[in-house]
């Protein structure tokens, strides 16, 4: 898998997840960084041209770096639900999500608000290198990932295990903030546009929506995931104060 940009390859270096370093003929403070941690780890550095950084980037905005990583470890849905114990778990599913800036920016705020991970389809389903890797600036190398082939069915699976499986959707009566987000969740968030799809949907136990004021209809899905989940923080940092 490739992982490029600053900040990207900086957190995969962290996560002690990459093989390979490539590095472009200009160099600065940031690089230098990554330079030293990767050397820290003995990670081969190798360095290349503009040329063949921007091939390996696939013209992506890459800062003069290019990283190799391992692929990451494709986990069950038992394993996310297991990784968060003693809290109860919060995991985001994503239904037919393809737009690599929203699966990457959702990562990102998966990781940022302490989420346990993120269940996506084998198909219909964002490549995690590149583009998504960029825009989660490196939440891609943290983030525990299940890839599972039919989402109402790993919706089902999530239900048998425990987890109330929360549907956003605009047209939901029910707002997102009536929600307790302390017992153990899946936030199941639809594409942009189509939302989610009907057998989806129709699995979930709940649909909530986010109150629009504006003139605009909704949210972008990656910062309506935000919005949500940092609900589901605000509440689970209070009930620990209680």
């Amino acid at each position: 898998m490739i992982v490029y940009g600053i900040n990207p390859v900086l957190e995969a270096l962290r996560s002690g997840r990459v093989r390979k370093l490539r590095v472009g003929p200009r160099s600065d403070r940031r690089v230098d960084e990554a330079l030293t941690v990767a050397r820290q780890q003995s990670v081969t550095i190798e360095r290349a041209t503009t040329d063949v950084i921007d091939r390996l980037a696939r013209g992506g905005v890459h800062q003069g770096i290019v990283a190799e990583i391992e692929e990451p470890r494709d986990h069950s849905l038992r394993d996310l639900i297991e990784a968060a114990a003693p809290a109860s778990p919060l995991l985001v599913v994503l239904d037919g999500i393809e737009d690599p800036h929203n699966v990457g920016a959702i990562l990102r705020t998966v990781d940022a608000a302490g989420a346990h991970g993120v269940v996506r389809q084998a198909r219909h389903a964002a490549s995690l290198d590149g583009i998504a890797a960029k825009a989660s600036a490196g939440a891609v190398a943290l983030v525990r990932i299940a890839t599972e082939v039919n989402i109402a069915r790993a919706i089902e699976e999530l239900k048998g295990l425990g987890v109330w499986t929360i549907g956003l959707a605009g047209d939901a009566t029910e707002k997102y903030d009536e929600i307790d987000f302390t017992l153990p969740t899946a936030l199941v968030l639809g594409a942009e546009g189509t939302g989610l799809r009907r057998l989806v949907r129709e699995r979930c136990d709940r649909l909530v929506s986010i109150p629009m004021h504006g003139a605009v209809e909704s949210l972008n899905v990656s910062v309506a995931a935000g919005v949500v989940l940092f609900e589901a923080a605000r509440q689970r940092d209070h009930g620990k104060k209680d």
